[in-house]
């Protein structure tokens, strides 16, 4: 018997209503996430690819179809710490160290002393941070500071990993460094992960999954498997395999924008 998938959406739709009427941000989306995948989302700015992963976290409310989190709805999901969530900015606090900053959510939580000087460290080793826990945010690049978003949310070690465009701030060469060990901590961790980018590149080389949204009101418009190796050194994409999935999603993105 097949697994349930872990993110399940069916005909999801959410319309939000503002002062100049309602906008509809998401229409009748369906997808499923299975456990261990890497799935990218990418479509262009207002496309409902942030609205989708906020509905998968709870924080937002769909108007129409239905959404599962491990089985459940996403406010349960949350409730049982299913999930953790990496915003755009790093979003650490100036005033408590990094090592402070991680354990936010353990003391929260109600997690021994103990527990939380050990969570704190294992999460370090895994983002490379290890020897940075006495550190102010303010002492740190912005790459080191979004890795240390990454191990705040990998902290209580929920199984699902929601990220919203965490690199698109960071120059090339930083993103280039970040991607390379974002996929080496999934490969460690066995993390399920759903990843926001404007970037192509970014989205061929991270995932096992890319999902190209059409513009407003988000819809899916194509879902590509990808046939990479889950080892990809950078040189990747510089391959025709890798080319050919960039085309592709390119190719979909335009699809999307003439379906307007």
């Amino acid at each position: 018997m097949r697994p349930l998938p872990v993110i399940s959406a069916k005909n999801l739709s959410l319309t939000f209503e503002t002062n100049d009427g309602p906008v509809q941000a998401l229409k009748n989306v369906s997808l499923d996430i299975e456990k261990g995948d890497f799935v990218s989302f990418i479509g262009p700015s207002g496309c409902g690819k942030t609205t989708f992963l906020r509905c998968m976290a709870d924080l937002e409310q769909p108007t129409d179809g239905a959404i599962q989190v491990n089985g459940v709805t996403p406010a349960q999901a949350r409730m049982a710490r299913a999930y953790g969530y990496v915003f755009q900015a790093a979003g650490l606090y100036p005033w408590r160290t990094i090592g402070g900053n991680i354990r936010l959510p353990l003391e929260i939580m109600g997690y021994s002393k103990a527990e939380q000087v050990s969570r704190v460290g294992r999460v370090l080793e895994l983002v490379e941070l290890a020897g940075f826990e006495r550190k102010f945010p303010w002492q740190l690049s912005g790459g080191m500071q979004q890795r240390a978003s990454i191990a705040r949310a990998l902290a209580f070690d929920a199984d699902i990993l929601l990220m919203d465009e965490p690199f698109g701030a960071l120059d090339e060469i930083v993103r280039d460094y970040l991607n390379e060990q974002l996929l080496r901590l999934w490969a460690r961790t066995g993390k399920t992960i759903a990843f926001v980018t404007h970037s192509i590149p970014e989205a061929v080389y991270l995932s096992t999954k890319i999902v190209v949204m059409s513009p407003r009101p988000g819809r899916i418009s194509d879902v590509i498997t990808s046939p990479l190796p889950k080892e990809r050194p950078l040189e990747i994409r510089e391959t025709p395999e890798f080319l050919e999935i960039a085309h592709r999603v390119r190719e979909g993105l335009r699809s999307g924008h003439r379906d307007e």
